[in-house]
Formats: structure tokens, sequence, C-alpha cells
């Protein structure tokens, strides 16, 4: 066999224009590269944006798709680490060909092995919304037991992660934002108060429910304008973490005497970034991620899990905003 089933874009555009083909050749990996028979593959927001708006190093048709699981199928030479057969997970570099389709290539040195006990739906939901909340939380604002944290879009992706991850890391108060129909998932999963951003004012509700000080972190996904207010609900020596934007005035903002910490974050960005140690990190947050998940400490948050040929209809329903938790495509 020299083709493959594959969701292509044939050029930039929103996600009901991807579609799906079965003559796709099968790639081969290069050195320090292995191929990967996909059988799970986790949708995220980034999937949807960079089809609307493509990318200069991509060769069309292209396929898109950043979170593959599956099985190891090939090696390139001087691969030594992995052997075929072996249960694998990566987050993969989104200017290269993705993982919506039957085999994928990535290279060896960031991907990480699937524990058994774990599926493979499950270890394709968490690594681009997983590591991001893990970055944030653990590796830039290195949370501590006993601080609050205001989590924006808790019933998301990161937002849903983040709340698991700053329980486990003690919060005092975990805060987040989400829809009334969403308030019992995001307290089930460890939210202490939920805000209503449809009909509250987050930013008086957070200032209130403090009483006055603001809170110590705060994990942002959603936009640079809602990272600008949050500034001003920083307590002193807060932390910021932007996924979707930085605030643009830091140098003028007031009051003078506040003192806060901005972390902008971009996961993908380690790969190509020509920093060896930052991609290889990108197996080691995996690794420990993946014991969280099987000793139950962390919930996988797969709410749908569909088909190949459902990946254009579930990258519409991401970007319509009003998904609870992780799409999952099985693909084989």
């Amino acid at each position: 066999m020299t083709v493959m089933k594959a969701v292509v874009l044939t050029k930039p555009g929103a996600p009901d224009t991807l579609t799906v083909v079965s003559d796709q050749p099968i790639p081969k990996p290069k050195a320090g590269e292995i191929r990967v028979r996909v059988h799970a593959a986790g949708l995220n927001p980034v999937d949807y944006k960079l089809a609307m708006n493509g990318h200069p190093h991509w060769e069309y048709p292209f396929i898109p798709g950043v979170d593959v699981a599956g099985v190891v199928d090939e090696v390139g030479e001087g691969v030594s680490q992995w052997y075929i057969g072996d249960r694998v997970v990566y987050h993969g570099d989104f200017t290269k060909p993705g993982g919506f389709a039957e085999y994928s290539i990535t290279t060896a040195h960031t991907v990480a092995a699937i524990p058994d006990g774990i599926s493979f739906e499950d270890a394709a939901a968490f690594p681009c919304a997983g590591l991001t909340a893990y970055q944030a939380i653990l590796r830039k604002m290195h949370m501590r037991p006993g601080q609050s944290i205001l989590i924006h879009a808790g019933s998301g992706g990161v937002g849903g992660y983040a709340i698991q991850l700053a329980k486990l890391c003690g919060a005092s108060t975990i805060i987040t934002t989400a829809s009334p129909q969403n308030e019992e998932y995001v307290r089930g999963l460890g939210a202490d108060i939920v805000i209503d951003y449809n009909t509250e004012d987050v930013y008086a509700r957070v200032m209130s429910v403090t009483e006055g000080q603001g809170v110590d972190l705060i994990l942002n996904s959603i936009n640079r304008a809602t990272a600008q207010k949050d500034l001003s609900i920083l307590s002193f020596g807060g932390q910021l973490a932007c996924i979707a934007g930085a605030p643009e005035t830091v140098a003028d903002f007031q009051p003078s005497t506040k003192t806060f910490t901005i972390h902008k974050l971009m996961l993908g960005g380690a790969h190509g970034s020509g920093n060896r140690k930052e991609e290889e990190d990108l197996p080691v947050m995996m690794e420990h991620f993946l014991s969280l998940m099987l000793e139950k400490k962390i919930d996988p948050l797969v709410k749908q899990v569909i088909s190949l040929d459902e990946i254009p209809y579930g990258l519409k329903r991401l970007s319509e905003k009003h998904v609870q938790g992780k799409i999952v495509a099985q693909i084989s």
C-alpha cells in the first residue's frame, strides 16, 4: 500500500473546506524521524485557526492535526530509542503535515511512550491543551499551595486541565469563567467559584471574592484585550500566563506600585526553535502528565469520539466555542 486516507486542506479556509481523501502518499521517515500508524488524533482550536490562515511552510494539499497517538510503524536512520510496535503520543510541529491521517511523521526525540492502561483516545486528547496548562501552571507560574487562580474558559480543553492541575497544586481558591450550562461540569473538575461571563462583570466579581486583593495567578486563553484587563485584578506580585496574546501596554500600567510577572506561552514553538533542550522537554512533560492520568489524578476530558471522516465537522463545532472538554478522532 502506498496511499492513505487523510483530511486535507487545499488552500487556507474554514473547517468546512477541509476534505477527506484516500489518495495521499504514505510518508517516509527521514533520519531522526519515526512514522506512526495513527490510532487517534485530538482536535484543538489551533487546528482550525491555522487552517483559516495557512502557513508559509505548508505545501498543499496539507494535512493538519497536532495531537497524535498511535503505534510506531517505521523508524528513520539513527533512531535507536523507538521500535516498531511501540505505543506513542506526541504534540507535532504545526509547520509540517499532521495527524489527521492514517500515518504521520514526527521527530523521534519529541515523542513519549503511552503507558499500559491508557487508551489511544485518552492519550491523543491531552498534549496541546494539557501541556499548555501544565507549562503555564507548573513550569512558568510555579504554583504553590495556598495561592488563588483565575482560569478563563474553564470548560474548554486548556481550562479543564488547568483546573485539575491547580487543584493538585493545592490552590486556595480556583475561580473560572463558564456558561451556566457548564457550571456543574467545571465544579466537578475542582472549580470553587464559577462566574457567568455572559451576565456578570468578571473583574468586579474577582475583586469582590478576593476582598479587593486580586488573584495570585491568572491563565488567559481568550485574547489580548482580556489579558490587558487581567492586569488590574492581579494581586501584588501576581502572575499572568497568556496563550492568545499578551497585554500591549505593560510599561504604562498603573498603579506603578503593583508588581507582576507576565508569561507568553507558545507550546508548539519549541519545534523548530533550534533549542533541542526545549524540544526534548515536550516528552518529559508528557510522561509526567500521563502518569497523573494513570493515577486517576487527572481526567483526560474526552467528551466525544468521532471518526476521521467527521473531523471537519468536529473542527467546525470547536470553532463555535461551545465544546465541553475534548473531541478526539478515532483513526484506526
